[in-house]
């Protein structure tokens, strides 16, 4: 069975140079931007809402990405947004929140519906981020629940760009170098 996979007849749309490793599933109405990756065992359901993962983003092995269905209390519901040159680590949970150009989410992190994360932040690995929560742009937060730690500095403001432009350079390897052997 293929990795991209329609819902009720809504086919996840892809920018050009996007990588989807056979093993993830991404099901539904998701749009993945230019250069995007989404590595081995990920989950992605834009099945209730949609998901947007923008250009250069990519999503590390066995995170899972969902949204919460529109409601009466909540007519919108929660999406998934994701912005530019984010690097979503190894197993994130990302729920029906808004992320920002340039974020770093550690490994094994948890955001929840409604938080929305500005540009330019790190999350360290482990950190939950309560609902409804704002994470305010240039600052690291850790902790669960998470709490500001303390301002970025200019390398690690850098970090953020490279981490991305790293994972499509990882992402060109694949598509040229990997074949599936049986």
């Amino acid at each position: 069975m293929s990795a991209i996979r329609s819902y009720k007849g809504i086919i996840p749309q892809l920018g050009e140079r996007v990588y989807v490793d056979s093993s993830a599933v991404i099901v539904g109405d998701i749009t993945l931007g230019d250069d995007a990756s989404v590595w081995p065992l990920v989950a992605a359901r834009g099945d209730v809402n949609h998901i947007q993962i923008g250009a250069r983003s990519n999503i590390q092995d066995g995170s899972v990405l969902h949204v919460t269905h529109k409601n009466a209390e909540n007519p919108d519901g929660y999406p998934l947004l994701i912005g530019d040159d984010v690097t979503v680590g190894h197993k994130v949970m990302l729920h029906g929140c808004t992320i920002g150009d340039r974020v770093l989410v550690g490994m094994g992190a948890i955001v929840l519906d409604g938080v929305v994360v500005e540009s330019d932040v790190m999350i360290g690995a482990g950190s939950l981020v309560p609902p409804g929560k704002v994470l305010q742009s240039g600052y690291l937060y850790v902790g669960s629940p998470v709490k500001q730690a303390r301002e970025l500095t200019d390398k690690e403001k850098a970090f953020l760009v490279k981490s991305a432009q790293n994972y499509v350079q990882n992402k060109n390897d694949y598509m040229n170098e990997v074949e599936v052997v049986s």
